[in-house]
């Protein structure tokens, strides 16, 4: 396989990361139109924290990518600002998202928990954005370190490297999976969303160990650590989820 790998549509040649990040976008839109029809929340408030949640999903997509690769400043910063233009991280985008949600709700005086009916739009387009991530290759800086297991993959630079964006799918499709088993047990609204959150943040903690990113404290990265501040704010909510999970299991 040589990275990218192109999607022909006919005579069209497109970019797999153009292709299946647009594909995420829409698919991700229209299933949060679908699941935003249920609910008490009036019509202008519901487009006011979507269009709130978008602005804050894009600035902190922007904003943790340049503390990511703040190194390049001194490296090279052609390629830090080519970055600042086409760069963005999904760990951002979920903490802005999160806040932009949160300082909406605020404006118009929502007090009532919204985020649940975000969490299979969020799931099923991280994943399809990864499939564009893994098909491009090296360019989109998403891969894993090197690696001698069977499944490791070439991306071009003849280093066989933990295919990490495949990691995320696999890790996507059991979340819905056990997300959806979850949802026979009768949940606090609100709680569906927080079980998401951390559970992504988690895996995004762990997983990025084996990236060849900038580890600059603790062989941690700028991701890691917005990932680790995320936990800690949702850490109550942790630990009240873990006790349901327990109780949960005792009764199935």
């Amino acid at each position: 396989m040589e990275f990218p790998v192109y999607i022909w549509l006919g005579n069209w040649r497109i970019h797999p990361h153009l292709l299946f990040e647009s594909l995420a976008y829409a698919t991700a839109f229209r299933l949060l139109l679908f699941n935003s029809r249920r609910g008490t929340l009036k019509d202008s408030q519901k487009t006011s924290l979507i269009v709130g949640g978008m602005v804050g999903a894009l600035v902190g997509a922007k904003l943790l990518v340049i503390l990511q690769h703040i190194y390049l400043l001194w490296e090279d910063w052609r390629l830090w600002l080519l970055l600042l233009v086409q760069g963005k991280t999904v760990v951002g985008a979920l903490l802005g998202g999160i806040l932009g949600v949160e300082f909406t709700k605020k404006l118009i005086g929502v007090k009532q928990s919204t985020g649940d009916v975000f969490v299979y739009p969020l799931i099923l387009g991280t994943a399809i954005g990864r499939i564009g991530c893994f098909l491009t290759g090296l360019s989109d800086r998403t891969y894993g370190i090197a690696t001698s297991l069977p499944w490791g993959v070439d991306f071009g630079d003849g280093i066989f490297r933990h295919p990490t964006q495949l990691y995320e799918i696999i890790f996507l499709l059991l979340l819905i999976v056990y997300l959806k088993f979850r949802s026979r047990y009768q949940i606090q609204v609100g709680d569906l969303f927080k079980f998401y959150v951390v559970s992504y943040l988690i895996f995004r903690l762990l997983i990025d160990f084996i990236k060849p990113d900038f580890h600059a404290v603790w062989r941690m990265s700028a991701i890691q650590f917005a990932c680790l501040l995320g936990i800690i704010y949702y850490r109550d909510s942790l630990i009240k989820l873990s006790k349901f999970m327990k109780k949960s299991d005792s009764d199935s």
